[in-house]
């Protein structure tokens, strides 16, 4: 599996997750170039479908970069993405794939090297795991 590039869609909060992506783009830190970011208004929006329809549309992971647990600009919308994600992680799960695919992370505004550092675990992450079954 030397060769496999996994393809991972981060699905970020636009006050936290993306001021720290936009950061590290500005001080010249490259993303991984299999990773597409997917702006959200808050993580709280976050659909489980949307998780589960980048997998089966050829994403071999995905995570949730939301705002840490007191920064919330929706107050509890973080917490929401965390139950979307743990039901989508017991549903692959259920399905004999590999619940790590789907993470969630916090992530403060600042953290532009705590950014580009998830976004490179996840890529490593799912290289080991390998291209998704659910193509």
């Amino acid at each position: 599996m030397v060769d496999f590039e996994p393809k991972i869609i981060a699905f970020c909060c636009a006050n936290c997750a993306s001021a720290a992506a936009q950061i590290a783009e500005q001080a010249s830190w490259q993303l991984p170039a299999n990773v597409k970011i997917v702006q959200l208004p808050c993580t709280g929006r976050l659909d489980s479908l949307h998780l589960l329809k980048a997998l089966e549309n050829g994403a071999d992971g995905v995570y949730v970069a939301g705002c840490q647990l007191d920064s919330c600009q929706y107050k509890s919308g973080v917490e929401k993405a965390a139950k979307k994600v743990a039901y989508v992680k017991k549903l692959l799960e259920d399905l004999g794939v590999e619940p790590e695919r789907v993470e969630l992370f916090n992530v403060g505004a600042a953290k532009a090297h705590k950014f580009i550092q998830i976004a490179e675990d996840m890529v490593n992450k799912v290289k080991e795991l390998g291209p998704t079954p659910l193509k």
